[in-house]
């Protein structure tokens, strides 16, 4: 790699009840930058229903009137509607106000339209709150959009420990997926000569370490177990830029995560599916599997397919195909994947299927 080009998100701002102060973390600079102009928010119906006034009411202390669009999902042709929407289009910056669906399409939409965006997370459930990647629908792979990292990070505890327990676990094992990914990386260095940038890929596993000492009080649903794993979250966040592609925070078990979202009738919360594809891809790589799993069942996460509300077929069928998904990203699997038979033995072996 002749150059490497790290862009991060200039301002994180973490605390209880900041979202109605947003004004103060607002720049001097930015805010002449953009003076006269409106705050384009895009949402969710239903966070926008519990939230929105208070954000309304933010954005209005700031001096800034604000347009809002509500969408139901994070489809590639819902994000081509709001990039053709002329209040998008004159905005002086984009809000992704929500979970991980409002950010990754504020995130493709800021990118595509070149504004500065700023990343309000109301649930801590994906790793995708300050990263400079976007997973979208709709697109020929279910894989990672390279897009935009927010100038701003605005993570208010208050609002994110009000979330769904199930949403913050899913967080949780998103973060316990980067001890395969960190793996996967340094093999594909190690047979492929791909960049693996050491820093980065130790930043990824210390959040995922964070996880592993904290699970205890991660057990428990309160604003300590919130601020603990978004700032696990941040940080693979940051590794990710850092980085400059999703190598350290995704490896094979997210491989296996998007492969079940293309088969299974009904698939589980991205975390949840990593975490399970965490345990086995760990035992393919001769690390202690046994303790992930311990770790994922003390916090409460999915640990089986029972649990992940997924038929046994489909996980064998995911992990059998888990390698088509990024031919070009080498991983434990290699090349030919595993055979259903080996699939199968793993998926038995580490309790995943019964």
């Amino acid at each position: 790699m002749d150059t490497h080009i790290i862009e991060l998100t200039k301002r994180i701002v973490i605390g209880n009840n900041i979202l109605s102060r947003i004004a103060e973390f607002l720049p001097s600079s930015f805010k002449k930058t953009i003076a006269g102009k409106n705050v384009f928010v895009i949402t969710g119906p239903n966070v926008w229903s519990k939230y929105g006034r208070l954000l309304e009411n933010a954005v209005d202390a700031a001096g800034f009137q604000l347009d809002v669009v509500k969408a139901r999902d994070a489809h590639v042709d819902t994000a081509n509607s709001i990039i053709s929407d002329p209040r998008a289009k004159s905005a002086g910056v984009i809000i992704g106000f929500g979970g991980g669906k409002s950010i990754d399409l504020a995130k493709y939409c800021a990118s595509r339209l070149k504004k500065p965006l700023i990343s309000i997370p109301t649930a801590a459930s994906h790793d995708g709150i300050a990263s400079p990647f976007s997973s979208l629908k709709g697109t020929k792979r279910p894989t990672s959009i390279k897009t935009i990292e927010p100038f701003l990070l605005l993570a208010d505890i208050s609002i994110i420990s009000e979330a769904p327990r199930r949403l913050l676990i899913a967080g949780a094992g998103d973060i316990i997926a980067k001890f395969t990914a960190v793996q996967d990386w340094r093999l594909a260095h190690l047979l492929r000569n791909e960049y693996y940038g050491e820093y980065s890929a130790s930043l990824a596993m210390l959040s995922a370490k964070h996880i592993v000492k904290y699970s205890n009080i991660i057990s428990k649903h309160n604003t300590d177990s919130a601020r603990i794993i978004l700032e696990a979250l941040i940080s693979s966040s940051v590794a990710m830029g850092i980085a400059g592609s999703t190598r350290p925070a995704s490896g094979s078990e997210h491989l296996f995560s998007h492969a079940l979202d293309l088969i299974a009738d009904k698939p589980a919360l991205h975390g949840e599916q990593t975490g399970v594809g965490t345990i086995m891809m760990a035992k393919l790589h001769r690390l202690p599997w046994k303790k992930i799993r311990a770790v994922l069942k003390r916090i409460g996460a999915p640990v089986t397919a029972k649990e992940l509300g997924i038929k046994d077929v489909h996980i064998i069928e995911a992990l059998t195909m888990a390698h088509k998904i990024r031919p070009e990203r080498y991983t434990i699997l290699g090349e030919k994947g595993l055979t259903w038979e080996a699939a199968e033995k793993l998926a038995r072996d580490t309790g995943v299927i019964s």
